[in-house]
């Protein structure tokens, strides 16, 4: 059999340099898991995963929403103390009472003198 009987009957081989492309050729997937957007149930978003085995309280729940819409909307994945202080103003929250110690703390809050 001479090169060119051989490169016939080798469906693989265009001619002795290149193999047939294969990439071009339409071969079907089995099955398609991809699907779209629209099939898939709405996924629960973690505001903090490593601490989601916990159950919150209604307040909690509402400050970590707030929080990560106002990283969302302002894109600051990581914002400062004086947003996170913002955050809790805008929903609210003021200064009613004198500082106690911090939970987990036995002394109290170390707070700059008034005057």
């Amino acid at each position: 059999m001479s090169a060119n009987e051989a490169r016939k009957s080798h469906p693989g081989l265009a001619n002795s340099r290149r193999p047939v492309e294969r990439r071009k050729k339409n071969i079907p997937v089995a099955v398609d898991h991809r699907g779209s957007k629209r099939d898939l149930p709405e996924r629960r978003r973690q505001v903090d995963p490593t601490t989601c085995e916990r159950d919150y309280n209604d307040e909690e729940i509402i400050f970590m929403k707030s929080m990560d819409q106002y990283k969302r909307d302002n894109r600051r994945p990581f914002p400062t103390w004086s947003e996170v202080l913002e955050v809790l103003r805008a929903l609210g929250y003021r200064k009613v009472a004198e500082a106690t110690a911090l939970p987990g703390n036995t002394r109290p809050i170390d707070l700059p003198l008034k005057g």
